[in-house]
């Protein structure tokens, strides 16, 4: 059996021994098949691959994912876990990057504008209903339109509208359904604002494939996620393994690490404190058993890991190294 060290889905402790979620589902898929195997460590998925497709191993178990490119050359049993390609960037201040962002967008500039322009007729009609029969609108038209807007915007944030306000029926009736209806404003307005401060918080830098194109994205090499950053036409540079693209991004030579979501998150975790995988995920993914062509342990593998990912122990066992229950969710 050819593994790879892929946190949390096959881990190699100090003394050699192996533990993780692929490790302990293929030990009680072996022990209820009454196989004999001997564990082989190899450096990369490909590695596993190739000594399956070579013969040199019966079965390879990590946290293989399944792709087309992949299964012309090796059959794969049904997938065991669902998952998909997660996004690590630095945190801190470039948290606030998207939220400065949002404030800049024309379409935050347009409801601004959209604010004052109602703000604006408001006032005009505050002008005009009391230019004659209230001495603070009276006077030169500059000054009566001046004082009306004024107090429109005045009126609209609730602070003293009835200083000086409209005295005559029109101006009064105009009055109350902009005092109403601009609290409704104000509410929907600064709920809009603080929704849109929230989910580009927590979307961070990237909020889909588009946003990678202008950012420096690593990728670890004969990775799926590197397929699929080729795949889309996203230029990125490869590296030997996740740990040395996390620390390119640690050191403000890269702007992001594309990789699969639950291993990220994993070693982000664990070794990565200033950076942060951000709550999108791209290309869902799945995790299975890499077989040779027409392996004869196909179908009592499939049997048996159906089975068992849907016992309690399956739900232990993730809970166990993930604190979850479920698979990883896709958005």
């Amino acid at each position: 059996m050819a593994t790879k060290e892929a946190a949390p889905f096959a881990m190699k402790a100090d003394d050699g021994s192996w533990s993780g979620i692929s490790i302990d589902l293929w030990r009680r898929l072996a022990d209820q098949l009454h196989l004999r195997y001997q564990l082989v460590e190899v450096r990369t998925v490909e590695d596993q691959l190739q000594a399956v497709t070579h013969g040199t191993a019966d079965v390879a178990v990590a946290a293989i994912t399944v792709t087309a490119s992949r299964a012309r050359n090796v059959d794969f049993t049904q997938p065991f876990y669902e998952t998909g390609l997660g996004v690590a960037v630095r945190g801190g201040l470039a948290d606030w990057i998207p939220v400065l962002h949002a404030f800049l967008s024309f379409n935050f500039l347009q409801a601004i504008l959209v604010l004052l322009g109602i703000a604006l007729m408001v006032g005009i009609l505050v002008w005009f209903f009391e230019r004659r029969g209230n001495e603070n609108f009276a006077g030169h038209p500059a000054k009566g339109v001046t004082s009306g807007i004024w107090w429109s915007a005045v009126a609209m944030t609730q602070a003293g509208a009835a200083q000086g306000g409209p005295a005559s029926l029109p101006g009064r009736l105009l009055a109350v359904v902009w005092m109403i209806a601009s609290i409704i404003v104000i509410a929907v307005f600064t709920a809009s604002v603080t929704s849109a401060i929230t989910a580009h918080r927590l979307q961070g830098l990237v909020r889909n494939v588009d946003d990678l194109r202008s950012l420096r994205v690593g990728a670890v090499a004969g990775s799926s996620s590197r397929d699929f950053l080729d795949d889309e036409r996203i230029a990125n540079r490869s590296f030997d393994d996740p740990q040395s693209a996390l620390r390119a991004v640690q050191e403000n030579k890269m702007d992001a690490v594309v990789y699969d979501r639950p291993l990220l998150t994993w070693i982000v975790r664990r070794n990565f404190s200033g950076l942060r995988v951000l709550a999108v995920t791209f290309d869902p993914q799945n995790y299975a058993i890499a077989l040779p062509r027409d392996s004869h342990l196909r179908a009592p593998l499939d049997v048996a890991l159906l089975e068992s990912i849907k016992s309690e122990w399956w739900n232990k066992l993730l809970y166990q190294y993930l604190g979850t229950s479920g698979a990883e969710p896709r958005e």
